[in-house]
C-alpha cells in the first residue's frame, strides 16, 4: 500500500524542512522523511549549540577585558556539564517548534531511514510514498581519517556530546570548525593546540582574515603545529598520543578531535534506483535551480556543491518550493554574495571576493584595496589589546566594492547590513558619502582612505 503526494523531501534539516514547509503553505502535498533529529546538522550539532558556546566562551574572555575596566573579584567557574544541560534542553525546545510548524502547515512527517525506490517512489522502512516530484536534502556527517587507532577521538559531533571539559585537547584540521573549537575550548580554560596539514588555516579566506586570526590565537595561547600529518594515535599512560609523519609527536593529549571535513550523506539513498549518480566525493551535481539530472529529482544543502551554510540550504529549499508550486518559474538562489561568519576568537566577517580572486577575475589594474588595523574601544584599557582589522576590495574607476572582509570585536552582527549594500551594487563613494556612527567599529567601513 502507497500514500501519494505532490512533494516527498527526504531529509529533515534547515533546507529540508523550509522547502517543505514553504510547499505545503501553497496547497502542495507534502511528505518529510527524517531519520534523526528535526533541523539536521544545524539544530543539534552545528549552528545553535556551537554558538551557545561561544557565547559562554565569550563571558569568559571578557572577565580579564571588565578587570581593565575596573571590576574586581576572582574568576569565575564554567560549569561544562550545567551549560550541556540547558543547551540540551533549549535544542529539545526547538524541536518541539519544528514538530508544530510541520503540522501547522500540514506537512506529514514520516520517521525513519528514506531511500529512492523507482522513479517517482520513495521507501521509508516498510512504507512506499509517491511523489512526482522529490527533493533530497541529507546533508553532511563528519569525516573521520583512516589510521590507526582513529576511534580512540572524536568529531564535532562528538563535541557537543562532551559532559565535561578536556584540560588537554588537540584539534586536527584547518577549517571553520577547527579554528571554531579551538577557540571555544581555549577561552574555557582548556590547554589548546591545532593541528594542521598547511602551513596555515582557513586556506580559502582572504589572507587578511587568517593572518590576524592566527596572530591572535598565538597571543591567547593556542600551540598551532603547521604542516604535521598524523598517522596514528595511540592511547598511552600520560593520554591520548598523536603521531606524525614528520617523525615527532605530541602526547599528553586529554581529547583528540577530528575536524578534517565532511562529506554528503548520499551513500544510502537509493541514487542508482532512478539513474542518479554523485561525483567522485558523493556530492550530487544540480543546475542553479536545483535540477539534478533526473527529472523530478532536485537537491539542496549539503549534499550539492553549494556553500556548506544553513541559510543558504534554506533559502534554496525556499525558492525551489515558489518555483515548482508558487508560480514563480524563474525563481532561484544566487549564491555569489553569500555572507559568511566565522566564530572564532575574535570572529571572522566576510563577504565577496578575496583580493586574489579580484586580481584574477579583474586584472590587477582594476583592483584597489582599502585596509584598516586598529584597537576597538572596547579594548582601549586592556594590556596587549586584541586588534580589528577591515578590508574592502573594489574594482574599476566607480570603485564597486566585490569584496568586504573583517575580524574583530562584533564584526559577526555588523555583517548583515553590508552584505545587502553590496547586494545593491554599491562603491566606494557610497561607504564615503554615508555618516559615520561613532564611536564603533563600523565606522571604519565608511571612513577607510
Amino acid at each position: 500500500m502507497s500514500q501519494e503526494f505532490d512533494l516527498i523531501v527526504i531529509g529533515a534539516g534547515s533546507g529540508g524542512i523550509a522547502s517543505a514547509n514553504r510547499a505545503a503553505s501553497y496547497g502542495a502535498t507534502v511528505a518529510l522523511v527524517a531519520e534523526g533529529p528535526l533541523g539536521g546538522t544545524c539544530v543539534n550539532v552545528g549552528c545553535v549549540p556551537k554558538k551557545l558556546l561561544w557565547n559562554s566562551a565569550n563571558f569568559a574572555a571578557s572577565q580579564e577585558l571588565a578587570h581593565s575596566y575596573g571590576f574586581a573579584g576572582e574568576r569565575w567557574q564554567f560549569d561544562w556539564g550545567l551549560q550541556k544541560q540547558r543547551r540540551d534542553a533549549y535544542i529539545e525546545r526547538l524541536h518541539g517548534r519544528y514538530t508544530e510548524g510541520l503540522r501547522t502547515n500540514g506537512v506529514q512527517l514520516f520517521r525513519g531511514h528514506g531511500r529512492l525506490a523507482g522513479s517517482g517512489q520513495v521507501q521509508v522502512d516498510d512504507t512506499l510514498l509517491r511523489a512526482p516530484k522529490i527533493l533530497l536534502a541529507t546533508g553532511g556527517s563528519p569525516i573521520w581519517p583512516e589510521i590507526p587507532g582513529a576511534e580512540l577521538g572524536i568529531d564535532s559531533d562528538g563535541f557537543f556530546a562532551l559532559t565535561e571539559r578536556p584540560q588537554r585537547v588537540s584539534i586536527v584540521g584547518a577549517g571553520y570548525i577547527a579554528v571554531e573549537i579551538a577557540g571555544i575550548f581555549r577561552a574555557l580554560g582548556s590547554d589548546v593546540s591545532l593541528v594542521m596539514r598547511r602551513r596555515h588555516f582557513l586556506h580559502n579566506f582572504e589572507p587578511m582574515l587568517r593572518e590576524h586570526l592566527l596572530e591572535m590565537m598565538q597571543l591567547q595561547g593556542i600551540n598551532l603545529l603547521p604542516q604535521r600529518q598524523v598517522t596514528q594515535l595511540t592511547r598511552e599512560s600520560d593520554g591520548l598520543r598523536l603521531h606524525f609523519a614528520q617523525g615527532d609527536y605530541l602526547g599528553g593529549q586529554d581529547a583528540v578531535l577530528w575536524a578534517i571535513g565532511r562529506r554528503p550523506q548520499t551513500g544510502d539513498l537509493g541514487l542508482a534506483s532512478v539513474g542518479l549518480e554523485t561525483d567522485p566525493e558523493g556530492y550530487i551535481a544540480v543546475d542553479r535551480y536545483q535540477n539534478t539530472a533526473v527529472p523530478g529529482i532536485y537537491a539542496v544543502g549539503d549534499i550539492t556543491r553549494a556553500p556548506a551554510l544553513t541559510p543558504v540550504a534554506i533559502a534554496a529549499g525556499r525558492r525551489l518550493a515558489d518555483r515548482l508550486f508558487g508560480g514563480q518559474s524563474e525563481r532561484y538562489l544566487d549564491t555569489s554574495l553569500t555572507p559568511t561568519v566565522v566564530f572564532s576568537h575574535p570572529p571572522i566577517a566576510t563577504v565577496g571576493m578575496t583580493e586574489l580572486e579580484a586580481r584574477e577575475r579583474y586584472g590587477d589594474s582594476e583592483v584597489r584595496c582599502y585596509q584598516s588595523r586598529f584597537v576597538p574601544l572596547l579594548r582601549a584599557f586592556a594590556a596587549e589589546p586584541e586588534r580589528t582589522a577591515m578590508k574592502l576590495i573594489t574594482v574599476g574607476q566607480e570603485e564597486k566594492i566585490v569584496g568586504l572582509h573583517a575580524i574583530g570585536d562584533g564584526v559577526d552582527e555588523l555583517l548583515q547590513g553590508f552584505a545587502v549594500a553590496l547586494r545593491m551594487g554599491a562603491r566606494k563613494r557610497d561607504f564615503d558619502d554615508t555618516i559615520a556612527i561613532h564611536p564603533t567599529s563600523a565606522e571604519e567601513f565608511v571612513t577607510m582612505r
